[in-house]
């Protein structure tokens, strides 16, 4: 029974974008125009190459903002105020999850790849302010975006989170992997079930399977 197997686990980490809110809120397409734009206005390209970018470095380096400063030395800060300024219309609340989130014991924290002030704006809109002791984004990581182990090693070590008490919520497979190595419990949020070592467990309803784990 997955309750069983987290009986151990006394923090638990969230991811944000596809994991505490569902992929059908298609906010990410907002966000992903964004960085198109970005991307073209500042390298001067035209738009499909500026896509093209976009994909290839994430791809590559996780995120495209990784790519972008490796590759093109890039200030991250106004690229993150840019791409993260997006309406929430198409979040609502969630108040049977935030009561699952809330009953989970021990301490609670989201780790995205996006920034913390937008994190608390997703929060916000999905009725989970307040449920969560810490809020970690790229920033926190010096802007080494999951799924690099570097990346955990230093938002961890900022949290005082030891992994093999721990348990990781993703909606992106490869950001499991480090948790997994480092004896993380790993659940991948995700509409389609993925075979890999390094996925112990799948759900395609975050609340549902909160609910197994506290009764």
């Amino acid at each position: 029974m997955p309750r069983d197997a987290f009986s151990h686990v006394d923090t638990w980490v969230f991811d944000l974008d596809h994991t505490l809110y569902p992929p059908s809120a298609r906010l990410f397409d907002l966000i992903e125009v964004r960085m198109t734009d970005w991307v073209m206005n500042t390298l001067n390209v035209d738009r499909d190459h500026a896509n093209h970018l976009r994909v290839k470095y994430w791809r590559e380096h996780g995120t495209t903002l990784a790519g972008l400063m490796r590759e093109h030395d890039v200030d991250p800060a106004p690229y993150l105020e840019d791409v993260h300024d997006i309406p929430m219309d198409s979040l609502t609340p969630d108040p049977v999850l935030a009561a699952r989130i809330r009953a989970l014991p021990g301490r609670r924290i989201v780790y995205t790849n996006g920034c913390a002030p937008y994190a608390e704006r997703v929060l916000a809109a999905r009725g989970l302010s307040g449920l969560f002791d810490a809020i970690y984004g790229v920033e926190h990581a010096n802007f080494q975006p999951k799924p690099e182990r570097a990346a955990f090693d230093m938002v961890f070590a900022k949290d005082g989170v030891t992994p093999v008490s721990a348990a990781m919520f993703e909606d992106d497979p490869r950001n499991l992997a480090a948790p997994f190595a480092m004896g993380m419990r790993t659940v991948h949020v995700a509409p389609d079930p993925l075979a890999a070592d390094h996925i112990e467990y799948h759900t395609d309803d975050l609340s549902h399977f909160l609910s197994q784990l506290t009764g």
